[in-house]
């Protein structure tokens, strides 16, 4: 790995980092998703269901290294499917976060960590967007020069993904202690948080 990064300038891979980071600093469907989790359950959750995107991010670098991010978008039926599977399962958050009781509920983000980032995982791995985003930016910084095209894909991409996912998990971490603080005295953060699901699900199927 380091050595594939060794061959690119100095110039390039620091706009690479750069615009990775700003992108990743922008609120986006990862982003809502994290710090609707911390919003839910607390630090923790909000935390791990940034690390469960990363995850899924790592799944889109991997196959687009293999080519099947290519195919998935030739294909707009496949594409609509992903939309609608990923549409559904954020509806059911929001479900299970409307009906869940107050938010002041102690350890309910801590004791099932593997659920966060499994919901994590799903939320970004059903998201098309985030195929054709990885297919459109990683390419541009990429040279046949370098070595296969495949490789450099996969380098980058964990880069941009390991990046992205610190900066998810701060989001859901400081929304986690924001919504524990505020939920001592308020009953409706899981109200919020199902909005916020909601609305992420809408975006998903209507933009």
């Amino acid at each position: 790995m380091f050595d594939l990064l060794a061959l690119i300038p100095a110039p390039e891979l620091a706009a690479f980092l750069a615009a990775g980071i700003v992108l990743n600093l922008t609120p986006g469907a990862d982003v809502i998703f994290a710090t609707a989790s911390g919003m839910a359950g607390g630090p923790r959750a909000g935390a791990v269901a940034g690390l469960g995107v990363g995850l899924g991010g790592l799944w889109h670098v991997g196959l687009a290294a293999a080519g099947v991010s290519a195919l998935v978008a030739a294909h707009p039926g496949a594409l609509v499917a992903l939309k609608w599977l990923g549409a559904a399962y954020l509806l059911w958050l929001a479900w299970k976060s409307w009906t869940a009781g107050p938010a002041t509920e102690a350890g309910r983000g801590i004791a099932s960590p593997l659920r966060a980032l499994w919901r994590g995982f799903l939320t970004n791995a059903f998201n098309p967007k985030v195929a054709l985003f990885v297919i459109a930016f990683l390419p541009q910084f990429t040279d046949p020069a370098r070595g296969p095209v495949w490789q450099q894909i996969l380098v980058l991409g964990v880069l941009f993904t390991f990046t992205g996912t610190l900066i998810t998990c701060s989001y859901g971490a400081l929304a986690g202690w924001a919504g524990q603080a505020l939920g001592r005295r308020m009953g409706v953060l899981n109200k919020v948080a199902a909005v916020m699901f909601g609305g992420l699900a809408a975006r998903l199927v209507w933009e």
